[in-house]
């Protein structure tokens, strides 16, 4: 399936699950800052991914699981090693711009659309066919 393939049925989903219009759906645009995604929305999100694609997400697989372990967020702040973590389990996502502000809170706005493209993308490659 092509990348722009994969963006439209993406957009579908968006669109659908945050009742956003389509044309807010671009790759840049944050799930929760621009689409104004909340927590139960990723749920959704995840449903609806499922059933578009056809693939099973496991927990923690698109979006992080409880990374409130000490050794992972200190003060509020995720530690190296808690990012290291969120790299290797969501290679999808560009934490770059975290990296520099690393606070627990704003983890969430690491996640665009792009990064659920990259998501699908790499999840339908390594996917055998059914």
């Amino acid at each position: 399936m092509s990348r722009e393939t994969v963006l439209w049925k993406v957009r579908e989903v968006l669109v659908d699950a945050l009742g956003v219009d389509d044309d807010e759906v671009t790759p840049t645009a944050r799930l929760t800052t621009d689409l104004h995604a909340e927590s139960i929305d990723f749920l959704d999100i995840v449903f609806r991914l499922e059933k578009s694609f056809g693939f099973k997400i496991a927990p923690g697989e698109l979006f992080p699981d409880n990374i409130n372990d000490p050794k992972f967020v200190q003060d509020g702040k995720v530690t190296a090693d808690g990012l290291a973590l969120l790299k290797a389990r969501m290679p999808h996502v560009d934490f770059s711009g975290f990296s520099a502000d690393p606070r627990l809170e704003k983890v969430s706005e690491v996640f665009t659309v792009g990064s659920l493209v990259d998501f699908v993308s790499r999840k339908l490659q390594s996917t055998p066919a059914a």
